[in-house]
């Protein structure tokens, strides 16, 4: 078996069957399977897929989860976790692609341009592509997942920065490691957790090309998250991250946390919140510090408005001052 395809899908009654027909239309010279993780769907979500293993017992293979364990896991925030590992462990293929139950394939020949890649590229783990965000509402943000200056080769180290990669992009190795950590069941999203793991092993190949859609919309656990969390949540796993990697890329790691908590301490800020504004500056400090590094100028300025604003006002008009004065 050349390719196993991983859907994981929790009530998505109205578009999984759109995901899975966008499998059945590769144009593909290999054999491929479709592995189908049901969480145990409160809606048609479960019936959908068992019609479509009906309908392609020769392509498609159904795993469903019991109702009760699932709603636990849901409720420990893991919701969906178990599943995917299900999922991971039964595909079969030399590759595996990722495909969420919401999303879908938008051109045909996207399998044999990754596996080919991937055939051709043995030092390579990891190859993606970029995607169409397809949003419910009043989106306001990027119209593509991948930016135009996404780089051609990435390591994990670029990867550390922050993750760049659509899950329904991916297409990776199978067998690159023999368990998934800790930090893929505590993050709320696994996808970022699953691509630093894999990319332990090889490089990361980018496909400046559109071949799938990722839908944004108000049930999308992690695309609906605020900034504040989501923040929050990656400034912590990037902790697990830096455990788990045994500290070899510490630098990277804390100067991503550096960005996410003057990003997180601007926000707080905004909402006129000192209290974790001062708490974000101050970690910006001791990461700063930790790395050996010289803080900036502004980082210094901002900490000592905030906290001693008594004295900080003084010195800023007296600064000011002396600044006009020798003009």
């Amino acid at each position: 078996m050349k390719v196993s395809v991983l859907t994981t899908t929790y009530n998505h009654e109205k578009v999984v069957g759109q995901a899975i027909d966008s499998v059945l239309a590769q144009d593909v010279s290999f054999d491929y399977e479709i592995v189908i993780g049901e969480d145990a769907s409160t809606d048609q979500t479960r019936q959908i897929v068992l019609d479509y293993q009906e309908k392609h017992r020769d392509k498609i293979r159904v795993l469903l989860r019991d109702a009760s364990e699932a709603e636990r896991d849901r409720a420990l925030g893991i919701g969906g976790k178990t599943g995917f590992i299900s999922g991971l462990e039964a595909c079969q293929g030399q590759y595996i692609a990722l495909l969420d139950g919401d999303d879908y394939w938008t051109s045909p020949h996207k399998l044999q341009k990754q596996v080919d890649f991937l055939d051709s590229h043995p030092d390579f783990a990891i190859c993606f592509h970029n995607s169409e965000i397809i949003a419910e509402g009043n989106w306001e943000g990027a119209k593509t997942f991948s930016p135009p200056h996404q780089k051609e080769i990435s390591t994990i180290e670029d990867l550390l920065a922050g993750n760049f990669i659509h899950s329904g992009s991916s297409v990776f190795r199978r067998g690159l490691f023999a368990e998934l950590p800790r930090c893929f069941l505590t993050s709320e999203t696994g996808d970022w957790s699953l691509h630093v793991i894999n990319a332990q092993f090889g490089k990361i190949g980018y496909m400046d090309e559109i071949m799938a859609a990722y839908r944004v919309h108000a049930n999308a656990m992690w695309s609906s998250a605020g900034a504040v969390r989501q923040l929050v949540s990656a400034i912590r796993l990037l902790d697990e991250f830096n455990e788990y990697l045994g500290f070899k890329y510490s630098r990277r790691i804390k100067e991503t946390q550096y960005e996410y908590s003057r990003d997180l301490a601007a926000i707080y800020r905004e909402q006129g919140d000192l209290v974790k504004a001062r708490a974000s500056l101050r970690r910006c400090l001791r990461l700063r510090l930790s790395a050996s590094r010289k803080p900036e100028r502004d980082l210094l300025t901002e900490l000592m408005e905030l906290h001693v604003p008594f004295l900080y006002y003084p010195l800023n008009r007296l600064s000011k001052y002396l600044y006009s004065a020798n003009k």
